[in-house]
């Protein structure tokens, strides 16, 4: 029989934060940044944000915190096409919990479709996913028992001392802020982080939107001729989650 699954029962699923845990355990020895509760918490309520300030219904939006939470539990098999088989383990898992098929084919189609190297945003889900996944770079990522200033990852992402998402329904516009100090540069960010900002761009078109990145109070993208001083106005609101 089929039910209505929720994302606290998706929380509190002991299987589902077990694969969280060995995810982010196998990457840290890999030496990639932090992917536990703190990474899939922030995708999770930084998806559901967007779609709210979209306008997307109540239960697009849950099903949105849900696909966050899961994102990445491909990470306990291997790095390499993690979103592929974090998808196929997601849909093992939530048809055992009898979630209705049609929510699932959306659930694993976001999680198989959020990273750059094989993906593109497929549903309202999916776009929101990506934005969300791809703007939590900060300094609460780097594991400070192994921080080397020398790995370009942990550089940059120590670099990044606050960081934000910005959603302008009337003009359609979804803006990414950092604030970098001079550990890194934004030369290096965009080294990591190009493709990942491109696919940014695909999932706010996807979202009817318009993306742009901006460090440092200079925006990197997207520039246009008499645009307004970037500043968050009465039409935007922050809607990424620490």
């Amino acid at each position: 029989m089929r039910k209505i699954i929720t994302l606290e029962m998706i929380r509190s699923n002991n299987e589902f934060r077990k694969l969280i845990a060995s995810a982010n355990t196998n990457l840290e020895y890999m030496g990639y940044t932090e992917h536990g509760l703190r990474h899939v918490g922030y995708v999770s309520k930084t998806t559901a944000n967007i779609l709210t300030e979209l306008g997307y219904d109540e239960r697009t939006i849950e099903l949105g915190a849900i696909a966050g939470w899961i994102h990445d539990i491909g990470n306990a098999i291997n790095r390499k096409h993690h979103g592929l088989t974090g998808a196929t383990l997601a849909y093992d898992a939530l048809s055992r919990m009898h979630m209705d098929i049609s929510e699932i084919a959306i659930i694993i189609g976001a999680i198989g479709n959020h990273e750059e190297e094989n993906g593109l945003p497929v549903n309202p889900i999916s776009a929101a996913l990506i934005i969300a996944d791809k703007s939590d770079a900060h300094r609460s990522r780097v594991r400070k028992e192994s921080y080397d200033y020398n790995d370009i990852h942990d550089r940059v992402n120590m670099a990044i001392k606050k960081n934000y998402l910005v959603v302008d329904k009337e003009k359609r516009k979804i803006r990414l802020v950092i604030f970098m100090d001079s550990i890194s540069s934004t030369m290096e960010y965009m080294q990591i982080y190009l493709t990942r900002i491109l696919l940014c761009e695909k999932a706010a078109e996807f979202l009817g939107c318009v993306f742009e990145l901006m460090i440092n109070g200079m925006i990197i993208n997207r520039q246009k001729k008499n645009m307004p001083e970037p500043q968050l106005t009465d039409g935007e609101k922050e809607v990424s989650e620490e």
